[in-house]
């Protein structure tokens, strides 16, 4: 027998083991599957350096280029297996088309990962993010994620980019949309939350898909909020605020990390050893694999860390990105590097075997194609569209309501006969609804609020007049009149103002967050007849509001709220749902306050002691803040109101004392809790927090930090105990030693309606 028919034996031996019948075994990374690495062995045993290359190469479809290259030598790359994944694909027949290619013109039939942006869902389109976070209800953010898992993975998309996990403390950074918000413990929460939905019980559910937890990382931190632009983060820093939603992610199984854009204190994040080894794969034992952001293994050239490509890939790779997005330098670059001895080949085959790990694990190999690719995923599933309307209403987040004429202005009155105005350019531009990121979303599944509430003045025999007054960016003030015609016609007004879709996401920073064009004056016109009005604010990030804070008597921040969006307003402004949303960001008075967060450290000079431990600083002059304008935000993180109100019983502790030895070993708890009542007329679901503050430490702790929440539902009149727990978890933080545990020293603690109120609790933690 000749040599090329022993190898020719031996290659089909170790296919058909690859290729085994049966179910793919559960797996979830983290925690290993022993099935699956016998098989990624075997593969990877056959394979050539240019295939092992090829795996880590992802190319976009919408763009099958690529920097240098040609379509053809990208449909070529599939044909020879030297394409790992692609992305922008959205179809069944088009994923099937490249599965074909590779599945039946490759040597070793390596099925490609599609991935793409189902960002906050696929053809059903759920809040953004910012809204989503904004419910703090970690089952529903799941539940969403779950809907957008099972569409995606009908058209064989088994790979999401999301969940964002960075942490954003500034209002003017496009991205802050696609997030949880500014603090750690709820990010963490919702991290886990996505993860779980995307990716199900176990990865060979072949409704399930692989997450990507990203930017890693640092991204939410970027100078002048400015998108690419470099971050500065101390490590105490990053790694007490920054890292822990990507741990949440880990530790929950996620299969998939991407590097940021941005460099972490000098270092590009795409090349940073640190962060992508040393911590993710070292430390947290990760066992998934990192793709880069869209070229940014190329852009470590601009950032000024390498002359050229081959020196890129060499950085990226050594450093710990597995796979490379749209740069084009693994492919032509790793196996050279490999013959040279810059990258050891130890690297580049633990590089490809995590890639291998998730394709297997998500049973591409034993089911590379979609099953029937002329299923569509119906935007009119009633079941999807219930979701995302209440997904949509749980999002709402009400800012203000006033009374007028001795009751406050929401729910509006549905008495036939009442003539409502309904002004504003958002009033009836579905496109807007759908955010930045709609992906499979298209405007002509989103119900309006226009449509919504004429739909309701049929029903109620109310009297609506509707009136654009103006465009979204616009200077033109020639719809002024018929505005303020509409609203001095009117009982009340609701005015739907705020941002285009576009004017936050991906490269949407904005130096100025107020209302954009000549919305300012077209409310001040429309508030000057003196008609209530009820202002429903979309945009995806919080904006600052000063006037419309003092002069309207009914604010709604409404996001964008998705396909539901305008059923879910006119239930939510009606009162036959109450809002239910709380803050996950400061929302400014100003431009000039951002960043603004509420987790921030004292200073020695405060303005005001944030929690009466101490006096403030008596010279009125020298202190922290500005000459003009508060140091506090408009609405501070955790707030909102309902339609009903809650009263709160003093925090009760467990004990005096916590010994800080028990807490490091794991023996001991502290238990915590406070009595919360519904005092209103009607029922009401409160998002009750647990805030702590720690002092006497080694080094400064924030004035105070979310460590726990719960959203109860009462009755008018019903009271419930609530109770929360602290430990080890909760109360270690990384000190003057760079050490993460708990020490020795006073602790406060509040159980509060937001972070700003509560009656606190003292508790010492001895040695």
């Amino acid at each position: 027998m000749n040599r090329s028919s022993s190898a020719g034996i031996i290659l089909g031996i170790a296919l058909a083991a690859v290729a085994s019948s049966g179910e793919t075994p559960a797996f979830v990374p983290g925690q290993g599957s022993p099935q699956i690495d016998s098989r990624v062995d075997a593969l990877l045993g056959q394979m050539t350096l240019e295939e092992k290359a090829g795996q880590l190469d992802q190319l976009s479809a919408g763009e099958l280029t690529g920097p240098g290259k040609a379509v053809t030598d990208a449909d070529n790359l599939i044909k020879r297996g030297l394409l790992g994944s692609l992305l922008n694909v959205t179809t069944a027949s088009e994923t099937n088309g490249y599965q074909k290619e590779v599945m039946e013109g490759s040597r070793l039939h390596i099925p490609i990962l599609f991935g793409l942006d189902v960002i906050h869902g696929f053809r059903t389109i759920f809040p953004i993010p910012l809204g989503l976070s904004s419910s703090w209800d970690a089952e529903l953010v799941e539940q969403t994620a779950r809907r957008a898992a099972v569409e995606s993975s009908s058209q064989g998309v088994r790979w999401t980019f999301s969940p964002m996990v960075d942490i954003a403390r500034d209002a003017r950074w496009g991205r802050i949309t696609e997030g949880a918000g500014e603090d750690p413990f709820l990010g963490s929460m919702l991290a886990r939350a996505y993860v779980r939905g995307y990716q199900g019980a176990s990865l060979a559910d072949p409704a399930a898909i692989a997450a990507c937890a990203k930017h890693f990382v640092g991204y939410g931190a970027a100078e002048g909020g400015r998108e690419y632009n470099t971050t500065e983060i101390s490590v105490r820093t990053l790694r007490g605020v920054y890292l822990p939603p990507f741990k949440a992610a880990v530790d929950e199984g996620v299969a998939t990390l991407m590097s940021a854009f941005n460099s972490l204190n000098g270092v590009p994040s795409s090349a940073n050893p640190f962060t992508l080894t040393q911590v993710l794969k070292n430390e947290w034992g990760f066992e998934g694999f990192v793709v880069s952001d869209w070229t940014s293994i190329r852009e470590v050239m601009l950032h000024g860390i390498a002359d050229d490509e081959a020196t890129a890939a060499r950085k990226a790779i050594l450093a710990g990105v597995d796979m490379d997005m749209q740069s084009s330098v693994y492919e032509p670059y790793l196996p050279g590097l490999v013959r040279a001895g810059s990258v050891p080949l130890a690297r580049l085959d633990d590089a490809v075997r995590r890639v291998l790990r998730v394709k297997f694990a998500l049973g591409l190999f034993d089911r590379p194609y979609v099953a029937d690719p002329g299923a569509a995923n119906p935007a009119g599933d009633p079941t999807s569209r219930a979701l995302a309307r209440r997904a949509a209403e749980e999002s709402f987040v009400l800012l203000e309501n006033s009374e007028v004429g001795g009751a406050p202005l929401l729910p509006l009155s549905p008495a036939p006969g009442r003539r409502i105005a309904l002004i504003g350019p958002l009033a009836d531009s579905a496109g807007d609804m759908l955010g930045s990121w709609s992906c499979e979303g298209r405007a002509g599944d989103v119900v309006t609020l226009r449509q919504a509430l004429e739909e309701r003045a049929r029903r109620d025999g109310l009297v609506l007049g509707v009136a654009r007054g103006t465009d979204i960016s616009g200077s033109d003030e020639a719809g002024f009149p018929e505005a303020v015609k509409a609203a001095r016609d009117a009982d009340v007004v609701v005015l739907a103002l705020g941002e285009n879709r576009h004017s936050s996401g991906e490269a949407s920073a904005r130096a100025n967050i107020d209302l954009p064009g000549n919305q300012e004056r077209l409310l001040e016109q429309v508030v000057s007849t003196g008609k209530p009005v009820v202002l429903v604010l979309f945009s995806g990030r919080p904006l600052a509001i000063s006037w419309a804070s003092q002069h309207v008597p009914a604010i709604l921040m409404a996001w964008f709220p998705g396909v539901e969006a305008g059923p879910a307003l006119v239930r939510t402004l009606f009162g036959d749902c109450s809002p239910e949303g709380r803050l996950t960001v400061s929302v400014p008075r100003a431009i000039g306050q951002v960043p603004i967060y509420y987790n921030c450290l004292n200073t020695g000079r405060p303005r005001v002691d944030p929690i009466g431990l101490g006096s403030a600083k008596p010279d009125p002059y020298y202190i922290t803040g500005y000459i003009d304008e508060k140091n506090t935000p408009l609405y501070p993180f955790g707030s909102g109101r309902g339609y009903t109100s809650f009263s709160y019983s003093p925090t009760r502790v467990g004990a005096d004392a916590i010994s800080a030895r028990e807490l490091n070993a794991g023996r001991a708890r502290l238990a915590v809790s406070a009595d919360i009542a519904n005092t209103g007329a009607r029922e009401g679901t409160e998002t009750v927090q647990l805030y702590i503050r720690l002092r006497g430490t080694s080094v400064a702790r924030p004035v105070r930090e979310l460590k726990g929440f719960q959203r109860v539902k009462l009755a008018p009149g019903e009271s419930r105990r609530v109770d929360f727990s602290l430990g080890r978890d909760e109360l270690s933080f990384w000190n003057i030693d760079m050490k993460d545990v708990a020490e020795a020293g006073s602790l406060y603690v509040w159980v509060a309606p937001d972070c700003t109120q509560g009656t606190s609790a003292r508790v010492s933690i001895t040695d």
